[in-house]
């Protein structure tokens, strides 16, 4: 079975529309998929149902905070209607827009005037992302890519990196329990926090109701992926993988292109089975 957990669309801050996303995934014979745009549902309303070979399970990745760090929950095998998750869906658009202000604000003192307008041209409808400010950074000649936009002014630490505004982790895994889903916490590794830090996560994680971790997060070496299976029977989580893919251009993280979940490790998919 060829599952990927973890993907993109222009729903949020990715380059493919979800039927280009559904076209790529069934090129690559992708037999379990799920949408997880950032604090946005919105691809599943654009998805025309299609008879090819594929399930499609309803995902989201939710942006939030643990100790000031930002943390990222994904919420697999949801009820969209139900009336908590679209109550904290539209709590999350909110504070995703006035973000997207303050980081304009930020921009503006360091001398890029009128930059959300500029982050809003590159969203193709979607809620402003970081990765957009990046794109207009790029387009206006403020730095030469994506990866310097970062490096400069919206990676951890720069004017851009806001994140006080998002709703705590044990509100968000309500949200996704409430729904029926299964809370999974993101690319653990992508946080570079100590491990000791990382087990504090996955305790007050759990301590939340959380269920799950990303066990595999686009290309990673093998042992990573063996150290983050302990990691995740440590605290006797399920396991779930994803390639958490943005844009064909992104080698690293390609669609479809995950590796298999190690056999001591108990899938996420065990939970709605």
């Amino acid at each position: 079975m060829n599952i990927d957990l973890h993907c993109h669309t222009t729903a949020s801050d990715g380059a493919l529309s979800p039927r280009e996303l559904l076209d790529l995934a069934h090129e690559r014979d992708v037999d379990v998929l799920s949408i997880t745009d950032h604090d946005s549902v919105d691809a599943y309303q654009q998805i025309i149902t299609d008879n090819r070979k594929l399930t499609l399970i309803p995902g989201i990745e939710f942006s939030s905070q643990w100790r000031k760090t930002g943390v990222h929950i994904v919420g697999l095998n949801l009820d969209l209607n139900t009336h908590t998750l679209v109550q904290g869906i539209a709590l999350q658009a909110r504070a995703r827009r006035e973000r997207g202000e303050k980081i304009a604000e930020k921009l503006a003192h360091l001398g890029f005037p009128d930059s959300l307008e500029g982050a809003k041209s590159f969203t193709a409808g979607g809620e402003v992302g970081r990765p957009h400010f990046a794109q207009h950074l790029v387009a206006i000649g403020a730095v030469s890519n994506i990866q310097q936009a970062f490096k400069r002014y919206l990676g951890a630490g720069k004017a851009g990196d806001i994140r006080e505004q998002w709703s705590d982790m044990a509100t968000i895994i309500q949200w996704i329990r409430a729904a029926g889903g299964v809370a999974v916490l993101a690319h653990p590794t992508k946080y570079k926090l100590t491990r000791t830090k990382l087990s504090s996560l996955l305790t007050d994680f759990v301590a939340a109701g959380g269920q799950g971790m990303e066990v595999i997060s686009g290309m990673q070496v093998p042992a990573v992926t063996q150290d983050l299976a302990r990691l995740c029977n440590q605290f006797k989580l399920v396991a779930s993988c994803g390639s958490d893919f943005h844009a064909p251009s992104q080698p690293w993280a390609s669609l479809g292109m995950v590796a298999k979940i190690p056999d001591q490790c108990t899938p996420v998919w065990s939970h709605w089975d």
